[in-house]
């Protein structure tokens, strides 16, 4: 049973509903100019710092983006999933790659010629204002991210990423509990993706655990109660 340092009277955080920015004329624009393009868990889609040569439009399957920096040491920006595009922004702007995608499952996707994907923005504008719309809606997510980095503890951060990782790309595990949500995400992606410690990680989801809000296995967590967690507090600063 849950006691009363595993509930909250305020939502304190807000559930995400995945990206629906293209119609079904822009996957078929996409689809109809590009190719299939299967994938395996650890395949690197786009490798950061070469020149952009293709757009993707993922159809099954999650992908993480991640940048490495000069020292070596590897950024997890974000994790995206059907229906999202990956690569566009090189694509447009003729520049190289700021950002590595790698599968983080298996999957398939349309790939799109980099001149190919620049002339069918150039000839239809609402498909290009869909692309912009997606882009804008990233920057403001990010925006968001960098705020919660300085305003809200690690565990708050974990819960918020947990609640939207379920919502936009989570399977279904009702065996588990009647609306429980199965992630493939490891602890050393979620600190990286939080910006804190994998110590700090393990707390975390030893006290969801004992809320009964998560369950966890190999490079799986399971979101037993998406909408409890999504107004979870942590008992601790």
């Amino acid at each position: 049973m849950r006691d009363d340092l595993c509930s909250a009277p305020e939502p304190g955080l807000r559930r995400v509903p995945a990206l629906q920015v293209f119609s079904p004329e822009h996957l078929t624009l996409l689809r109809d100019a590009g190719m299939v393009e299967t994938w395996q868990h650890g395949d690197v889609l786009l490798r950061q710092g070469e020149r952009a040569d293709r757009a993707i439009l993922l159809r099954k399957g999650v992908v993480k983006v991640v940048s490495e920096s000069v020292g070596g040491y590897t950024s997890l920006l974000a994790f995206r999933g059907a229906g999202e595009l990956v690569g566009e922004l090189a694509c447009i702007d003729g520049g190289t790659r700021s950002a590595s995608v790698i599968a983080t499952q298996d999957g398939h996707g349309i790939a799109v010629s980099g001149s190919r994907f620049a002339a069918l923005l150039r000839a239809n504008g609402d498909l290009g204002l869909a692309v912009l719309r997606s882009i804008s809606a990233r920057l403001r997510h990010s925006d968001d991210q960098r705020e919660a980095m300085g305003a809200e503890p690690a565990a708050t951060r974990v819960a918020r990423l947990l609640v939207e990782m379920s919502d936009r790309y989570g399977v279904d595990a009702s065996a588990w509990a009647p609306t429980a949500r199965s992630v493939r995400i490891t602890q050393h992606e979620l600190a990286s993706a939080v910006g804190t410690s994998r110590e700090s990680v393990v707390r975390t989801l030893r006290e969801l655990q004992s809320c009964e809000l998560v369950a966890t296995r190999r490079g799986v967590i399971v979101v037993l109660d998406p909408a409890s967690l999504a107004i979870w507090e942590p008992d601790r600063p």
